[in-house]
């Protein structure tokens, strides 16, 4: 029993003295073999996945076949058409817009499609659908899959005479969540009546070149021969090849096609916004407004008891920001990411900034369960190699506050005269009770032999633990917005042992 206990301490020690960088390449083994159970469960032809760490395309590998009829291997420079992990490309270039001061994204979204100004809601109390509401999925447009699939490839000028005949709402603008491709269409639009280009030469110019992403297309008929990843669909026990949709006006809510090395650099981009930091811009959208896009702008749903890919039951929490699926789990970490899928295609990418982490999939069979695998791959990694999450790093004035603080305790004495407080705070806190509480809890824990460091929530709060002789206490508190900040919350609580 004693050597199990010991090898068991060892394995948890060895664990947690590895880096996360270490962590994650342990797990590729594994990561490997999840994703090729899922191909072989899936049926898929081909398929390619890879990590992306640090601003790295760390690892990556590939499966089976892009082209089955001509026998081309897939591998992460083949291009696959990746559906609706396009939109949030069209949000950046909505953001790009907005940064330079051509739009306002609460401008009624008829400012930009005339077409638009005819449109009649359900009631006559509606308000007018504004370029928010088409980035949030908010507008009152049906969700509109499979049928957005099929318009891929229309005109402009068809295009706008569908808008111009009337749509059809399913709620009124502003007070639900309804996924609707026709949103983000008419995003495309916008970008070609504000710039003066097609969403797609803007999009090339401003995002595609700036990243390096020179493999990355609209229209399949441009890609090399030998580089198209070809869609299938399992029928009757055998692929059937799918007909690829060309290019149109429908392509800003799912028309690009593009490879893992390619889309790799776009994942660096979202997880380069974090941390906030002083460092110069240097990416094609301000880190701010990839923060932005990031935010869980309109609330899709709330699961109690979701059960994850992994098989553990937990909540969760979805949301949408600007062409960006936003999830929230039962252990506080917060994913980002989309899943695309048209006939032939199935992807996802998603990314997690707090661990500076992403992954991608695409796959070539119809609707692959991209989102699946790569959301069970993230959570196995993250739970089973107890990965570490970015840590805040303390303000000043929370240091600064702390110290003043712990030369207080326990007996608080001359605290009204030390002017760290905010004026609330003797209002709402007595020093004969602060003193009181503090000289318990000190009796129990004796004297302090050490102050760790505090552990800030944000920059003007944080908890910090109290080592005693024979015990610890946590200190809790909280500064005011004004300049300086000053103490205006505090609390102090003795740690309980844990009894074996």
């Amino acid at each position: 029993m004693k050597k199990l206990l010991f090898f068991l301490l060892a394995a948890t020690f060895s664990l947690s003295a590895q880096t996360n960088d270490e962590k994650i390449r342990s797990f590729i083994p594994t990561l490997d073999s999840l994703f090729k159970q899922q191909a072989n469960l899936s049926k898929m032809p081909g398929l390619v996945y890879g990590i992306v760490y640090q601003g790295r395309l760390i690892h990556s590998n590939a499966l089976g076949l892009a082209q089955i009829e001509n026998g081309i291997k897939a591998d992460k420079t083949i291009d696959f058409r990746i559906a609706s992990m396009s939109k949030s490309f069209a949000s950046m270039a909505i953001l790009q817009l907005r940064d330079a001061g051509k739009l306002r994204l609460d401008d009624p979204a008829a400012n930009y499609i005339p077409e638009l100004k005819s449109t009649q809601s359900l009631t006559k109390d509606a308000p007018v659908i504004t370029i928010r509401h088409l980035l949030t999925h908010a507008a009152g447009f049906p969700e509109d899959n499979p049928w957005g699939d099929r318009q891929l490839g229309i005109s402009d000028e068809t295009f706008k005479s569908m808008i111009k005949k009337g749509i059809t709402f399913s709620t009124n603008p502003g007070v639900s969540y309804e996924y609707s491709n026709m949103g983000f269409a008419m995003l495309g639009l916008i970008i070609k009546n504000v710039s003066g280009q097609s969403y797609q030469s803007y999009i090339q110019e401003h995002i595609f070149k700036p990243l390096g992403m020179n493999n990355t297309y609209w229209e399949y008929s441009e890609v090399p021969a030998n580089k198209l990843a070809y869609g299938y669909r399992w029928l009757d026990n055998k692929w059937v090849k799918q007909p690829m949709e060309h290019d149109g006006a429908y392509g800003a809510m799912g028309g690009l096609i593009t490879t893992l090395e390619d889309f790799s650099k776009y994942t660096a981009l979202h997880l380069s916004a974090w941390p906030e930091r002083d460092e110069t811009e240097k990416g094609p959208l301000k880190r701010s407004s990839l923060r932005e896009m990031q935010f869980p702008w309109n609330i899709s749903g709330f699961n109690p008891k979701y059960t994850y890919p992994n098989g553990r039951i937990g909540s969760s929490f979805t949301s949408y920001g600007y062409g960006l699926s936003f999830l929230q789990d039962d252990q506080g970490r917060r994913s980002l990411g989309h899943s695309g899928g048209l006939p032939g295609f199935g992807s996802n990418w998603r990314i997690y900034p707090d661990y500076d982490l992403g992954i991608i999939s695409f796959a070539n069979v119809t609707y692959a369960p991209a989102s699946f695998i790569n959301l069970k791959v993230l959570d196995s990694l993250i739970s089973s190699t107890k990965l570490s999450p970015r840590k805040l790093l303390a303000s000043a004035i929370l240091k600064q506050r702390q110290a003043e603080l712990v030369r207080l305790l326990p007996d608080w004495k001359n605290a009204t005269e030390k002017g760290i407080f905010a004026e609330n705070f003797f209002l709402d806190y007595f020093p004969e009770k602060l003193a009181a509480e503090a000289k318990a809890i000190f009796g129990k824990i004796g004297a302090i032999r050490s102050i760790q460091e505090i552990e800030p929530e944000n920059n003007l709060r944080g908890t910090f633990r109290v080592d005693g002789e024979k015990g610890s206490a946590e200190v809790y508190f909280t500064l005011s917005p004004e300049t300086p900040a000053l103490i205006q919350e505090y609390h102090i609580q003795e740690i309980k042992k844990a009894h074996n």
